[in-house]
């Protein structure tokens, strides 16, 4: 037997996902696709509180959440490479037990600066679980069922922007931002109990470790300007809603002067939306891929333009929500296609298309993000539409410089 390289492949040993324990599997796989997501907005109505407890300032406290969507990102640039040649079950195992642990070390620690490094560790961690158990649904399904499974992971994943903040304000304002961390590190040890009694190894054959095919393999995939051009247009989409939602805790509770449960609501109304979005993206059929893209991105321009000139009027938490949620449910739509063409394009290589795909795009999250907030203090409709805009327009002209791909 031999890999799509020509290479000679070997056969994995440990325990194979079968009929037997594939439902169970994939009812697991999905419960940790929303872990990235759970550990960056489950403590965002705690930013306040933290930046108090740390002696920091806001941009400190946002710096965790940096701190970590550049190492998830970093990491899955090449972790698809290791769960691809050496398996995906037991570097799930062991990424578990270190995000668990980690969160341990954040609960009990008062230098802001481990916390960071926790942070990192954390991101880390996240990369192998995630593109992992994303290529769990290539190895596993195939046909209409694997685009079906694919395309529902980014909807899956949209639970955590739903549910994280809305319980992470109740916990803030009952127990206190440790408790946050404990939640993530139970998550962490209980999926790790799961995962080891209940899951296997999902790929049936692994691919070499040789780092010339390696390179090829990568070559080949961020050599394709739609896949590449598409990462970026997905990261583009996570940081409009990223801006909100890093910056929606000090709007609320600073400018409205309300209180962290209301941020909670607030994020809870945003990822309403953005899973909304997954469901438009996945069952909107009508029309070729690029205009599909196209009249998404147009429509969502409008909406933003609309929140700028209305910023004008009397300034209040309804308005700006009003604006908010059409521009995160067409965020999510765009997302959505785009994730699910990028994953299923090459499927022969899934560990790295997938660690390409969500690494690729974190990254550019991470860039756009401390870009715009370096120059753009979001703190009102007014600063948040200008950041909007500017991101919106990148995507009109990524699509265009991609037409041609997408008109199918």
């Amino acid at each position: 037997m031999s890999t799509n390289n020509g290479l000679p492949a070997n056969t994995v040993s440990h325990t194979q996902i079968n009929d037997g324990n594939r439902r169970r599997a994939t009812l697991l796989a999905f419960a940790l696709v929303p872990l990235s997501g759970l550990a960056t907005d489950v403590y965002i109505p705690s930013f306040p509180g933290m930046a108090s407890a740390f002696h920091t300032n806001s941009a400190g406290i946002q710096y965790t959440i940096i701190c970590f969507l550049l190492s998830y990102g970093i990491s899955q640039l090449f972790v698809g490479s290791i769960v691809d040649s050496f398996g995906r079950y037991r570097i799930n195992l062991a990424a578990l037990l270190v995000f668990a642990l980690s969160n341990a070390v954040i609960i009990f620690t008062t230098n802001i600066h481990l916390v960071y490094v926790m942070r990192v560790l954390q991101g880390t961690a996240t990369a192998f679980i995630i593109v992992g158990k994303r290529a769990f649904f290539v190895d596993v399904y195939t046909g209409e069922k694997q685009r079906h499974y694919t395309s529902m992971l980014s909807i899956i994943w949209a639970t955590a922007p739903i549910l994280a903040p809305f319980f992470g304000g109740y916990i803030q304002k009952s127990f206190g931002w440790q408790y946050n961390f404990v939640v993530l590190g139970v998550y962490g040890m209980v999926m790790f109990l799961l995962e080891f009694f209940l899951s296997g190894e999902s790929i049936k054959i692994k691919q070499p470790f040789h780092l010339r095919s390696i390179f090829k393999v990568y070559r080949n995939l961020v050599s394709s300007v739609d896949f590449s051009l598409g990462i970026v247009i997905l990261g583009i989409c996570f940081a409009m809603v990223l801006i909100f939602t890093m910056s929606a805790p000090f709007i609320v509770e600073h400018k409205f002067h309300l209180s962290s449960v209301t941020t909670g609501y607030c994020a809870l109304l945003s990822g309403l939306s953005l899973f909304v979005g997954g469901i438009a993206g996945k069952t909107i059929k009508s029309g070729n891929l690029f205009k599909r893209l196209m009249w998404a991105n147009l429509c969502q321009l409008v909406v933003i333009t609309l929140m700028y000139i209305f910023a004008a009027e009397k300034n209040g938490l309804l308005l700006l929500l009003l604006f908010v949620i059409p521009t995160t449910v067409i965020g999510g739509c765009i997302y959505n296609i785009f994730f699910t063409y990028c994953l299923t394009r090459f499927p022969l290589n899934a560990g790295v298309a997938s660690g390409l795909t969500s690494g690729g795009a974190y990254l550019v999250t991470s860039v756009m993000v401390s870009g715009l907030l370096s120059f753009i203090t979001i703190t009102d409709q007014s600063s948040l539409a200008i950041g909007y805009i500017v991101l919106g327009l990148m995507i009109t002209g990524l699509l265009v410089l991609i037409r041609k791909k997408l008109a199918y």
